[in-house]
């Protein structure tokens, strides 16, 4: 029987988690919910964190009885929130009683019919004769519509033009067109922010040996952790630079490891690299793909990839688009959030970009590439059909 793999979580994220609650003042339920944990998880490693072994944890062994009963609890606390969110959602869903049922049509597969009703304060009776009369059928006035955009385009922090807002809005269940859409935008001078061209930043300069470009831009898989691409960017802060590698999910675009330094090292990737390997735990055979810049071709990295049962591909020489995706996610980075931040020292850049990476992108940025959907939407629909062919 197929199981689903339980999400790992590094110290650093953790840390990060913890600081979001602790030096920031953020709520702690707030924070659980847009890190995709249960605040009972956080409140754990908050416990953790002050008894001084958040790090190497209790030492103390945990029965298989004990790890359901944990997941039970983080899924009844996750349901719990995501009707929270509903009944304190934006005020047309409160007003409008045919958006509350378009929301409550798209999240019946996963909650009881009563509890989104009740939540909602709708009828099932109500929803039952909205679905018998074709279903979503109110049309927004213009004055109307032009708010959600506008919300939309604030929570996106500018970073969604007419196409992603058309599927937002499509989600969140308003019956409108694109065109409609784009002429609002036009008329009113909403617009995705541009993105800037930048440079490459590693080195592949050198006499190590390179791996063949095995991928050669087959960026459709069929299932998660089959492929993996990784890449290095910096970030100018008044300190000077700061590095980011991340390794990406190829099937979920999701950014699933990543590592920050002031030095462009092999430690770098390879911390990266460590990250996504605990978090997934792929089975070996996982295709990994970067460029050949001389940290991945580094002996150390190598053999790390040996160890772990990958196969290494690269990038042939000065190729940008051999690794297309992960191209398109520095740009989607620096041109939505990078470029639009003066960062005074590297410390202020790290927490903004775990934000970025771990609570915008990986969980609330839809991508055309995989539906519209958010990387989170995607693995949890991957690891739902992978349980239902078992």
């Amino acid at each position: 029987m197929y199981k689903i793999p339980r999400q790992s979580y590094t110290t650093e994220f953790k840390q990060e988690a913890i600081r979001l609650v602790e030096a920031e003042g953020k709520r702690p339920a707030q924070v659980a919910r847009d890190l995709g944990i249960s605040e009972q998880t956080l409140g754990n490693w908050r416990k953790a964190h002050k008894a001084g072994r958040l790090a190497t944890g209790s030492g103390k062994p945990v029965s298989p009885e004990q790890m359901e009963l944990s997941r039970l609890r983080a899924e009844n606390a996750r349901l719990k929130m995501e009707l929270e969110i509903l009944g304190k959602s934006h005020g047309v869903l409160r007003e409008e009683v045919t958006v509350k049922y378009a929301v409550i049509d798209q999240m019946r597969q996963h909650y009881p019919l009563q509890s989104l009703c009740k939540r909602l304060s709708v009828s099932t009776s109500g929803f039952a004769d909205w679905q018998a009369c074709g279903g979503p059928t109110h049309w927004l006035s213009d004055a109307q519509l032009l708010a959600l955009i506008r919300s939309i385009h604030t929570e996106f922090h500018g970073a969604y033009g007419s196409p992603r807002i058309y599927q937002e809005l499509k989600f969140r269940g308003h019956p409108v067109s694109k065109a409609r859409i784009q002429r609002l935008m036009q008329k009113h001078g909403i617009r995705a922010r541009h993105k800037r061209r930048y440079k490459a930043t590693t080195n592949s300069k050198h006499s190590m040996p390179v791996a063949p470009n095995v991928l050669d831009r087959q960026f459709s898989t069929t299932a998660p952790d089959t492929v993996w691409t990784a890449d290095i960017t910096y970030i100018p802060t008044r300190e000077g630079w700061l590095y980011l590698a991340v390794v990406m999910g190829l099937h979920t675009r999701a950014i699933i490891g990543w590592a920050m330094d002031e030095r462009m090292t092999r430690e770098l990737v390879i911390n990266a690299l460590r990250m996504a390997r605990f978090r997934r735990k792929p089975k070996p055979g996982l295709l990994h793909h970067s460029d050949r810049g001389s940290q991945y071709c580094s002996h150390d990295y190598q053999a790390l990839l040996t160890e772990y049962g990958m196969e290494a591909s690269m990038s042939r020489k000065g190729n940008f688009w051999d690794n297309a995706p992960m191209e398109s996610f520095f740009n989607s980075l620096k041109s939505e959030r990078v470029f639009h931040r003066r960062y005074v020292t590297r410390a202020e850049a790290r927490k903004d970009l775990f934000d970025c990476v771990e609570v915008f992108y990986n969980r609330k940025r839809r991508h055309s590439s995989i539906g519209h959907q958010t990387p989170a939407q995607r693995y949890a629909e991957s690891v739902a059909i992978q349980k239902m062919a078992f």
